[in-house]
Order: structure tokens, then C-alpha cells, then sequence
């Protein structure tokens, strides 16, 4: 089976534009400099919001290259160390009042507060001329997801969610083989990860207690578009636990990467989501996120392709069997980066990106947080004999493939299959970090491969797992409506809250 048989519309915007791009990017093009494009040999000047986590981790991808002139955080304690590191950067705590103030010395902005706050914070910025980069989840909801799409569309800037797998080496190589045709026809895949990040915090019955608002934090910023309500340092702490503020606690933190190789892979933007079901759930109430869940999403035939069940566990193992032929003991999941054994080198920052500068030391070794084999004791070795673990297991008509966190690793099972196994052509392109592939489109290249118009999709479906979470019952979607046919209840979810002052419109 051939992989030109599908179409892979999600890496190929390069090579199909390529004839299209003028030498000097699309930048250099006075009508196109007018929207806000630059050539390739001008720096962009970027801001960005939420800055006391996440928010340097993704500068590290783009400040080789381009020049980095403003930072928000609401918490300007936290954002200190950031604040440190871009010293002659503009610093605020507003992010509209840092887009009007320094509008025009502002080509494009990065975004990684906590995921209540994407929506709006990307949609002022867009609205405002700027490129924008958000970290994953793009949106919380459906109604979000497809709504960014739409004004990125409207008002032609360059845009990416910020799930750096999908720029990786593992997670391009992992279609070629589904491709290639060398596990068949794959009819489930089965994912896996931790608890929510942070742990799920024990509260009252009363929920979270009201505590003084640290003086260094504006806690109405903070809540943003989110019903308001009183201080509590768990929220800030822990908010990927909490319903308001986070999309389905794990299943919008690593399972947005352990799922990432299987849409691409297998298509899933090509006929839409059928129905979606949490079929176990524990430790469930009004103010945070399961403990753990198990969520099965069922998607139809699309092309060639049959229909597939993909099985979302959040902090459980769940009813996965061993493959056939995988001992005991044995490893599920490959290590990182474990395609140089077969000659794919990819040099790694740890965080599904190419390092920048100088790749290579003096001995010839890659530059960066290096990935060995599974040790003994260690904590890739959990993943030999049991899970949850972050990873995703495709199970096929003739065999399985295995695929490690963002999609770093790949393999076949078992492991003399891997060891005897010629990869396939590459049939995607290579060689650009997820930030500069960014970069690229915010100078008039293609669009990067997580374009929000390719993202939407894709968070489309995840987004409705948060619904299932909060709603029992097998849940079906009409895609083209956009709403369950058979939940007044789940149809409540497909729209966020709003508070007064906080809407967003095209």
C-alpha cells in the first residue's frame, strides 16, 4: 500500500507553495510587507503573555533569531525570572493595554497563560494585525476552536498551536509507516497518560476557600473571561485541575500530544467525529476534573481508511492487552528519539524541537538534553511492563506500532520486528523547529503545520472529550450543526462562558 495514497495536506504547504514563495519570502512583496509580513532577512519583533512558566521555554525557539521587545504576565513575581532574562523588553501585566502601547513595534506574540485565556488574548491580538502562537490547547471548546480559524482566516495572519510533536522527526516517520501500509488497516489506537499535572487537589465540599490575593498578582486579570470568583493559591497552583480554567485536566496537557501522531496519521480531520463516550470515570465533581477516565472516541471511514476507536485513558491503564508476541517486561514504548539507530538524526532540545545555532559539538555528538534506552529502575522503564504511560499503541490488521509522548519515538511490536524493519521513503518535510517553522509563515512562507486552520480540527474532536467528561452517556456529533443530536445537556458545553466585558467575536 502505497503512501501517495493519502492525501497529507497537513506537512506538504511547503513543498506545494514552494513554485509560489518569491526568493525572498512573501515580505518582500510591498503589497504583502503592507499586511504585516516581513522578508526573510528582517527580524520579527515579538511579545509575549504569560511568561512566568511556560512562556521562555517557547522563546528559546524563536529569540536566536528574532527579537523578543515585550513580556506580560499577571504575576509579576513569577514572571520575574523572565523578566530578568529579556531585560530590555518592555514588561506589562495588561496584554491589550501592552498591544495598544506597543502596537507597532509588535509583529507577532506567543501565547502560554492557562487555557480559559487563549481565546481571547489570541483574538485581540489577531484582531490587531499580529501573527500569533499559542500554546496547546488552542481553545477549550469547539465553538473557540472553530472560531480562531475563522479570524486568523479574516484577517490573514500567520498562525500555530503550540503541540511541537507534530515538527518531529518520530511524529513524521510514524505516518510514513502507517502509510506504507506495514500494520494494515488500523481499526483502534489506545493512548495513555499521568495524573493532571500538579495533582488533583483536595477541596471542601463547598469547593475551593477564599484566601488574600498576593499583592505581586492581579487576580481579576488572571480569571479573565471565567465567572468570577475568590482567590485560592490551588487554582493558580493547579489549574489544568480545575473545570474553568483547563480543557479536560490531562486530556488538554499530554494527551493533546499522545494523540497528535494518530490524527495525522490517520486522517481524522477527513470525516468527522462520530460520537465520543466516557466509559469510566472516578473521583468526578463540580469543581475539578476526573482523577481518572477512560474516553472513547469513534471516528467513521475516511477514504481508503476504515472506521477507528481511539481510546483516550487519563491516570489508568485501562483494557488494553499486550500485544501478541510482546513479553513481560518487555517495552511498549520506544525511548526519544530512538530513530538514530536507523540513521534519522534529530537533534533535540527535550521539548519536540531543533535546538538552533550550534548542533553539533566538538566530538561530533548532538548539542542537548540527550535520551538513552530504557534503565533499570528508571523512569522510561515503567513503560516496559505496564501503563498508563504518555505514549499511544496503534493496533493494525497486520501488526502494531507504538509512538512515545509528542511523538518523539515510533517502533513496531515486538521488538524483532523493529530490529529487521527498513523505514520508508520520507514523504514530509524535515528540518525546521516548531517555533521557526512559525517563524517562516509570519515572513510570508507556508503556513506552519499546526496552522489554527489545521488545529481547529484537530482540537475540535479533543474539546469534545471535555464534554463527555462532564456529561455521561455515549454523546453523538453532528458535526455540520455543530451539536450533539442526543444531549440538550452536552449542547450547553459546546459554547464557553463569557463574563460581561470578556466576549469575542469576529
Amino acid at each position: 500500500m502505497s503512501g501517495n495514497r493519502f492525501s497529507r495536506r497537513y506537512f506538504f504547504y511547503g513543498s506545494l507553495l514552494a513554485g509560489a514563495v518569491p526568493s525572498g519570502g512573501f515580505g518582500s512583496v510591498p503589497s504583502l510587507r503592507a499586511l504585516g509580513f516581513k522578508s526573510y532577512n528582517e527580524k520579527l519583533n515579538i511579545a509575549a503573555i504569560g511568561v512566568g512558566t511556560r512562556g521562555p521555554q517557547i522563546l528559546k525557539g524563536v529569540e536566536p533569531t528574532e527579537n523578543i521587545v515585550a513580556l506580560c504576565d499577571v504575576d509579576e513575581q513569577k514572571a520575574a525570572r523572565a523578566f530578568e532574562m529579556y531585560s530590555k523588553a518592555k514588561k506589562y501585566k495588561d496584554f491589550r493595554k501592552m498591544i495598544e502601547t506597543e502596537g507597532r513595534n509588535i509583529d507577532a506574540v506567543m501565547i502560554a497563560t492557562p487555557d480559559h485565556l487563549h481565546t481571547p488574548i489570541a483574538m485581540f491580538c489577531m484582531q490587531h494585525g499580529k501573527h500569533v502562537y499559542c500554546e496547546k490547547p488552542l481553545t477549550r471548546t469547539v465553538w473557540e476552536a472553530r472560531l480562531l480559524a475563522e479570524a486568523a482566516a479574516k484577517y490573514g495572519v500567520a498562525t500555530q498551536m503550540g503541540n511541537q510533536g507534530w515538527s518531529h522527526e518520530g511524529c513524521k516517520t510514524a505516518c510514513e509507516i502507517l502509510w506504507s501500509g506495514e500494520i494494515g488497516d488500523v481499526r483502534e489506537v489506545s493512548a495513555w497518560t499521568g495524573m493532571i499535572y500538579g495533582g488533583q487537589p483536595k477541596l471542601p465540599a463547598t469547593g475551593p476557600e477564599t484566601e488574600p490575593v498576593p499583592p505581586t498578582l492581579d487576580w481579576d486579570l488572571w480569571q479573565g473571561p471565567a465567572a468570577p470568583r475568590g482567590f485560592n493559591q490551588a487554582i493558580v497552583n493547579r489549574w489544568r485541575a480545575f473545570i474553568p480554567y483547563s480543557t479536560g485536566g490531562s486530556l488538554g496537557d499530554w494527551l493533546v500530544h499522545n494523540l497528535g501522531p494518530a490524527h495525522l496519521a490517520l486522517q481524522l480531520d477527513k470525516a468527522p467525529l462520530t460520537s465520543v463516550e466516557c466509559v469510566h470515570v472516578e473521583e468526578k465533581n463540580e469543581w475539578v476534573w476526573p482523577l481518572r477516565a477512560h474516553l472513547r472516541f469513534e471516528f467513521p471511514a475516511r477514504g481508503s481508511m476504515p472506521p477507528v476507536t481511539i481510546n483516550a485513558y487519563q491516570n489508568m491503564a485501562g483494557d488494553f492487552k499486550r500485544p501478541e508476541g510482546v513479553a513481560e517486561g518487555e517495552p511498549l514504548f520506544p525511548p526519544m528519539n530512538n530513530l538514530e539507530e536507523k540513521g534519522r538524526v534529530f537533534l533535540s532540545s527535550g521539548d519536540g524541537t531543533f535546538l538552533i545555532g550550534n548542533q553539533l559539538d566538538a566530538q561530533g555528538k548532538p548539542v542537548g538534553r540527550a535520551y538513552a534506552a530504557p534503565r533499570a529502575g528508571g523512569r522510561w522503564a515503567q513503560a516496559a511492563a505496564r501503563v498508563p504511560f504518555n505514549g499511544a499503541i496503534f493496533t493494525g490488521s497486520k501488526g502494531y506500532m507504538s509512538t512515545v509522548a509528542r511523538g518523539e519515538g515510533v517502533w513496531l511490536l515486538p521488538a524483532a520486528r523493529w530490529a529487521e524493519y527498513k523505514l520508508p521513503p520520507q514523504l514530509l518535510p524535515r528540518g525546521i523547529n516548531h517555533q521557526q517553522d512559525w517563524v517562516r509563515a509570519c515572513k510570508g512562507g507556508a503556513p506552519g503545520v499546526s496552522d489554527f486552520s489545521v488545529a481547529a480540527k484537530y482540537l475540535e474532536w479533543l474539546a469534545l472529550g471535555a464534554v463527555a467528561l462532564q456529561v455521561p452517556g455515549k454523546l453523538m456529533w453532528d458535526a455540520r450543526n455543530m451539536r450533539f443530536t442526543n444531549s440538550a445537556e452536552a449542547n450547553k458545553y459546546i459554547k464557553p462562558y463569557m463574563r460581561k466585558g470578556w466576549e469575542v467575536k469576529l
